[in-house]
C-alpha cells in the first residue's frame, strides 16, 4: 500500500511540475498567435490521445458510445467540457505570451476554492467554518487587487472559473480522464481544423511557413498537454484526496516564480497583499481538509468491532 502511495506521489508531482513549467514551452511560441496555438494544441492532443485510446481504451470507448452517447445530456456535457477546456487553454496561452504569468498563477491558486464553491451551490455539498473563512479571505484578496490596481483580474478569474466548471461537468458525466479528453478534443477538433484551414488559405498560418523549431513545438503541444494528464490520472488513483489537494499548488507556485524571476513580471506590494490573502486561505482550506478526515479516521479505528455507526 505504501509503495503504491509513493508511486502515486511521484506521478502527481511529475504532472504538476510539468504544468508549472509549461509557460517556458509556450514562451518559445510567443511569435505565434494564441488562437493558432490553441488550434494546434487541440489537433495534436487529439492525435496523441487517439493513439493511446486505440492501444488501451478501445473497449471502454465502444461501451461509452453504446451506453451513454444515446443520452442528450451526455452530448451537451461533453460539448460544454470541450468549450470550457478550450477557453481555459486559450486564456492561459494568451496570459503567458502577453506577460501575465503571475495573473495566471493567481487563477490556479483560486481554482480549488472555486471548485468547492461550485460544489456548495450546485451540488449542495456542505462546508465547515474554516472552509467558509478561506472563501471569504480569498474574495477579499481578489477584491483588493481589483480596487488597488484598478483593473479587474479577468485572466485569473476566467482560468479559475473555466477550470472549476470544467471539473464540475466532468464530475457529472463521470468518464475516464483519458477517454474524456479524447471525446472533448473530438468535439473541438473540427473547429480547430476549419480555423487552421482558413489561416492556410489566407497565408496567415505559422505551421510550415516559419522555422522547423516552431513546427515541432506546435506538434509537440499535444504531448505537452496529454502527458501530465496521463500522469495525473495514474497518480490520483493511488493517493488520498487531501494529499492531492495539497500537491496541486506545486504548479501555480512554479509558474509564479517563473513569471517573477525568469520573465521579470511585476510583483508589487499589491500583488503581495493579494497573494498573501490567497495563500492564507489555501492554508486554512488545506488544514480543514486534513483535520476532519484524520479525526473521522481516528473515530472509526478506535470504535469497537461490535459498535454500530449512527
Amino acid at each position: 500500500m505504501e509503495g503504491e502511495k509513493t508511486i502515486g506521489i511521484f506521478f502527481i508531482i511529475g504532472a504538476y511540475t510539468l504544468w508549472g513549467i509549461l509557460p517556458i514551452y509556450w514562451k518559445f511560441l510567443d511569435e505565434v498567435p494564441s488562437s493558432e496555438i490553441l488550434a494546434h494544441r487541440i489537433v495534436w492532443s487529439f492525435v496523441f490521445i487517439s493513439i493511446i485510446v486505440i492501444l488501451r481504451k478501445r473497449k471502454q470507448l465502444k461501451n461509452f458510445f453504446k451506453v451513454q452517447m444515446s443520452q442528450k445530456k451526455t452530448w451537451f456535457a461533453l460539448f460544454l467540457t470541450s468549450l470550457l477546456i478550450s477557453t481555459n487553454w486559450l486564456t492561459y496561452i494568451f496570459a503567458v505570451n502577453k506577460g501575465h504569468i503571475v495573473d495566471a498563477s493567481l487563477g490556479y491558486y483560486i481554482n480549488p476554492l472555486v471548485s468547492v464553491l461550485l460544489g456548495v451551490f450546485v451540488l449542495r455539498e456542505k462546508i465547515n467554518k474554516l472552509q467558509t473563512f478561506s472563501f471569504i479571505l480569498a474574495g477579499i484578496g481578489v477584491l483588493y487587487m481589483t480596487i488597488s490596481i484598478g483593473k479587474f483580474p479577468w485572466i485569473a478569474l476566467i482560468l479559475a472559473f473555466s477550470f472549476g466548471f470544467y471539473g464540475l461537468a466532468k464530475k457529472l458525466i463521470k468518464v475516464d480522464s483519458i477517454l474524456g479528453l479524447f471525446l472533448e478534443t473530438l468535439f473541438a477538433v473540427p473547429f480547430a481544423i476549419i480555423f487552421l484551414s482558413y489561416l492556410g488559405i489566407n497565408g496567415q498560418h505559422s505551421f510550415t511557413t516559419g522555422t522547423v523549431q516552431i513546427d515541432w513545438l506546435l506538434m509537440g503541444s499535444g504531448i505537452a498537454t496529454a502527458l501530465p494528464l496521463l500522469w495525473f490520472g495514474i497518480g490520483a488513483q493511488k493517493i488520498p484526496l487531501y494529499l492531492l489537494g495539497f500537491l496541486q499548488y506545486i504548479a501555480p507556485t512554479i509558474s509564479l516564480f517563473l513569471g517573477v524571476l525568469l520573465y521579470d513580471e511585476a510583483f508589487t506590494i499589491d500583488h503581495i497583499i493579494t497573494f498573501t490573502c490567497i495563500w492564507i486561505a489555501i492554508l486554512t482550506f488545506t488544514i480543514s481538509n486534513i483535520r476532519y478526515p484524520m479525526r473521522n479516521l481516528k473515530i472509526s479505528t478506535t470504535r469497537k468491532p461490535n459498535e454500530k455507526m449512527h
